[in-house]
């Protein structure tokens, strides 16, 4: 790891704020591994559907509840609104190993992650009150990232040695703990108090004060067009590794951890390189390259699922995995820099709110198309993302070229 991206955790408050996200991030990974297992034990070769329902629910939570939370709570400490979020995350982990119907599963995802559409755009705005430099905030964008990445390795790695000796059920434990550990670092942590404008607007204009700068900023909505690039490579492997390694090849539950080990190697190689990436192409040319990187994978797993019918081995999948890990990194890594530039500390968490819930809107279409349509044809699905992910990095691309505004290049 570039030891220069190191220097920001100096200080103790953004220190703590990242080792809390950090344990989190490492409960939610096993929670990844074990919600799909947990998908194939109730609905067999339909655990695609389940699994796509199940995010699909996760998405309307982030969509439909994100701006309402984040008005009701705008001018609440942000310390308080992350630490009731995170009990309540914990609260709903801690009834999973206990479903035994579908129907349960779809109830605790949509509680569970109406917690995270609170938290998480609270904790992000926060980290720029306490980094005030752009260059060191730069920096804890990366780091952010790498946590991500890491967590995508770590955890299915950690997943996989744990599933030799206990049942997936348990890997329900780790996701509480998580959850609890980062309630305890937030608790402990000194964070700035909002500020205020002179003004302040009511509940229904913060509601959709965010969508509104997204609307109007030039630089944001080319944003968005990426964000539905990383919808379409995302989509395909959160949804549809369980059908590749568990239905189609018949691998045990470690491949599947191995395969979401893959898609995080591939983004952590890309993280550790982005800041100088960054400096070297600007913020908008680094996130239009994800996107090629992104279409092309997804046109071999287009050509890979083509091909499994002829015998090919389910090793290729790891790479292709791995190259969609890749492009999401170049673009989700300096993509709040353009939030930065584009709001206030007043209406910073009303921005990355919107961000918040636009991207997931693009993961509301995304994984139902991956789930529902991949259950009736693999191919099908692959194909349908790649359009729509081809189609997105073309407009992003005129969008971006034609902002003379899009200032960080």
């Amino acid at each position: 790891m570039n030891a220069n991206l190191l220097t920001v955790l100096r200080d103790r408050s953004y220190r703590k704020l990242f080792t809390a996200q950090v344990i989190a991030l490492l409960g939610t990974g096993m929670l990844t591994v074990a919600l799909g297992l947990l998908a194939f034990e109730l609905a067999g070769e339909n655990a695609g559907a389940v699994v796509g329902t199940a995010l699909t629910i996760k998405m309307v939570a982030y969509v439909g509840l994100a701006p309402i939370i984040a008005a009701a709570v705008d001018r609440l400490p942000r310390k308080t609104v992350m630490i009731g979020a995170d009990v309540v995350r914990a609260l709903m982990a801690l009834g999973l190993p206990f479903v035994t119907e579908v129907w349960q599963i779809y109830v605790l995802i949509f509680l569970l992650q109406s917690a995270s559409a609170t938290f998480t755009p609270t904790f992000q705005s926060t980290i720029p009150s306490i980094l005030t430099d752009e260059g060191d905030y730069t920096k804890a964008l990366s780091l952010s990232r790498l946590a991500y990445d890491l967590e995508a390795i770590v955890s299915p790695i950690v997943a996989a040695a744990l599933l030799t000796v206990i049942s997936y059920s348990n890997l329900f434990a780790a996701t509480v703990i998580g959850f609890l550990g980062s309630a305890t670092l937030v608790l402990s942590t000194a964070i700035p108090p909002r500020a205020v404008g002179p003004v302040a607007m009511s509940f229904w204009r913060r509601t959709i004060e965010g969508v509104r700068i997204f609307a109007r900023t030039p630089s944001l909505r080319f944003l968005m067009l990426m964000n539905v690039v990383v919808a379409s490579g995302t989509a395909l492997v959160l949804v549809n590794s369980v059908v590749y390694i568990k239905s189609v090849f018949a691998l045990g539950d470690s491949a599947l951890a191995v395969a979401y080990a893959a898609y995080g190697i591939g983004s952590l190689l890309v993280a550790l390189n982005t800041p100088r990436l960054v400096d070297r192409l600007g913020v908008a040319r680094t996130m239009r390259a994800g996107a090629v990187v992104i279409v092309a994978g997804l046109a071999a797993a287009l050509v890979f699922t083509i091909a499994i019918g002829a015998g090919i081995a389910w090793w290729p999948l790891l790479v292709v995995w791995a190259v969609l890990g890749a492009g999401t990194s170049l673009i989700n890594t300096p993509s709040a820099r353009l939030l930065l530039a584009a709001s206030d500390e007043g209406n910073r968490t009303l921005v990355y709110t919107a961000q918040f819930s636009l991207s997931h809107a693009c993961f509301l279409i995304g994984y139902p198309v991956a789930g529902w349509l991949g259950a009736q044809s693999l191919a099908g699905a692959v194909l349908a993302l790649l359009v729509g992910g081809a189609i997105a990095a073309m407009v992003g691309r005129r969008v971006e070229v034609r902002a003379e505004s899009l200032a960080l290049r």
